[in-house]
């Protein structure tokens, strides 16, 4: 009687050897553009009665552009700032 014995680490010369299997592809990162920075229009009533516009293109928020203008004209009687679309 024979005895059938499976060994599936034993390899015989007549075994087609499988190919090592490749890694799964990576999913590439796409550089995202950073956000642009908003830009502020700001209408300026000056003391003596006179008005300007100004437009803030390298402001953080609306308070940074309000300190903005301020720095560049100094005291105001009033000072409206808006979102540029």
């Amino acid at each position: 009687m024979l005895k059938f014995v499976y060994d599936a680490l034993q390899q015989s010369k007549g075994d087609v050897k499988m190919h090592a299997q490749r890694k799964p592809a990576t999913a590439r990162s796409t550089r995202s553009k950073p956000a642009p920075r908003p830009e502020y229009t700001a209408a300026i009533r000056y003391l003596d009665g006179s008005s300007d516009l100004f437009h803030v293109r390298n402001a953080d928020d609306m308070d940074d552009a309000r300190a903005l203008v301020i720095a560049e004209v100094g005291e105001v009687r009033s000072l409206v700032i808006a979102l540029r679309h």
